[in-house]
């Protein structure tokens, strides 16, 4: 199948576009929605917004066309199961994938939900509309063994944000999540911590992979406090000045 890389620069959504080349199947495109300019992070039950400065650099990388939209919308129908309501932010990701099948002539789109029925059931409404598949390699998949198998196959991602008690922006922004395996583990033991962040926990960004033709260099970054909680400080890393560089084996 032809398919469209629905893609935030996280692990999450790069690992099942990934298992979608190791399937066989061709990658077209890769598409993304961001907030609108001016804003870093958006309050979406749906999308990723931290990291969106970087995903410019991930589709070179990559090396797919990146077809990209603007989230206009709000988050209006809450319930889990999602019926279309043309002023929920999902209409966004209607908008936009409609616009990439017409381009590229694309069959499935890959989608790198794990747990969230919510998030998964709004992108099969709008992949069923638009007579589109629906890949979802990691969904349900065990996150301790999911993440492991990241790391194992060479995906090198790190924090962009922190969110969790546990996690600290001084500590964990910026820093492969490979060095805190282990500590995610314990964390999961000891508060049931998600281990791959599908509670929120934190976000990530993949600097390289086995997808990447070129690997992704962060020159510039800037630490920006949401909130200064004295237990669960949350934090992002907003993501200034990039650069790709040749892969040295």
């Amino acid at each position: 199948m032809k398919v469209i890389g629905l893609i935030t620069g996280g692990k999450d959504s790069l690992y099942n576009l990934w298992m979608c080349a190791e399937s066989g199947h061709q990658l077209v495109a890769v598409a993304n929605l961001k907030p609108p300019a001016g804003v870093d992070e958006l309050d979406s039950y749906m999308f990723q917004s931290v990291g969106c400065d970087g995903v410019a650099y991930v589709a070179k990388a990559v090396g797919l066309p990146l077809f990209q939209g603007i989230i206009k919308r709000k988050s209006v129908a809450l319930d889990q199961d999602y019926r279309p309501i043309p002023e929920d932010e999902v209409e966004d990701l209607f908008d936009l994938l409609s616009k990439v099948k017409l381009e590229v002539g694309a069959t499935a789109v890959s989608v790198g939900a794990i747990l969230s029925k919510y998030q998964k059931n709004r992108v099969e409404s709008v992949c069923a509309r638009l007579n589109l598949h629906c890949l979802s390699y990691l969904w349900q998949r065990d996150q301790q063994e999911l993440l492991k198998k990241m790391i194992d196959n060479s995906f090198e991602m790190i924090f962009i944000k922190v969110a969790a008690l546990g996690l600290t922006p001084v500590r964990h922004l910026g820093k492969p999540v490979k060095k805190f395996f282990m500590e995610l583990i314990k964390l999961n033991e000891q508060f049931g911590f998600n281990i791959c962040g599908e509670g929120g926990e934190y976000e990530s960004f993949v600097v390289d992979c086995p997808l990447y033709r070129k690997r992704i260099v962060i020159d510039q970054s800037e630490v920006r406090i949401h909130s200064n909680d004295a237990f669960a400080p949350v934090g992002y890393l907003r993501l200034n000045q990039l650069h790709l560089e040749e892969k040295h084996s």
